[in-house]
């Protein structure tokens, strides 16, 4: 839609960039609206010999008329932006999968379950910015930070949220369609090592990913 913006790769970011889209094409044409006027005004009232200037005292009526445009374009905004922020911020209730995330300067942690299925057991799997999930299935993420703030942010699937420390926030949910890696930058000034806490996202099919999990657990 905006040729710009990275793949979206996630089955929630479309309404993300239509919203996204719509925004922008309202900014471009308030923008030409007001840097029109001027210009016009710049032309209309120069400076000219002999001519005197006016006092124009303001219009009540054009005040209301744009206080009132404006409004109704920022509610109506709102109103598109409520249902996008419930889909994505809402916790899953069925996920298919779900991985702890720890920020830690300057790395991304990956926690997985192992075969009892529960996380923060002496069978988990621990990776250092290395997340690896299976096309097309929901995922659910565990956020946390050991630390300091940070933020996880994939740029493919349009998802950020901020790491706070010692709180675990479970409204972290993706579904990624297209198999790749994708960067996982931190996206919070977090200390001198910020611009190096880069993790990445491994979005296998799940043939590739089974042979992945039954890898890891076997060495």
């Amino acid at each position: 839609m905006l040729g710009w913006l990275p793949e979206n790769i996630s089955e929630y970011a479309q309404g993300v960039d239509s919203l996204f889209a719509l925004i922008y094409w309202i900014t471009v044409v308030v923008f030409v609206l007001v840097m029109g006027t001027l210009i016009a005004f710049l032309i209309m009232y120069r400076h000219r010999e002999g001519h005197r200037a006016e006092y124009i005292e303001g219009s009540t009526k054009l005040e209301i008329i744009w206080t009132t445009a404006t409004t109704v374009i920022v509610f109506g905004l709102a109103m598109l932006s409520f249902p996008q922020w419930n889909n994505l911020k809402s916790a899953p209730d069925n996920p298919d999968y779900v991985v702890q995330v720890r920020g830690e300067q300057f790395n991304w942690y990956m926690i997985y379950p192992g075969p009892d299925n529960e996380i923060g057991t002496e069978d988990d799997l621990e990776l250092e910015n290395e997340l690896h999930v299976p096309e097309n299935k929901l995922i659910q993420i565990i956020l946390t930070s050991k630390d300091v703030i940070h933020s996880f942010f994939i740029p493919n699937l349009r998802l950020k949220q901020d790491a706070l420390p010692n709180r675990f926030l479970d409204n972290i949910k993706f579904q990624a369609t297209k198999p790749g890696t994708y960067e996982i930058p931190c996206a919070e000034l977090c200390g001198f090592g910020h611009t190096t806490m880069v993790g990445f996202l491994h979005v296998h099919t799940q043939e590739e990913y089974d042979a992945w999990v039954k890898e890891q657990w076997s060495e």
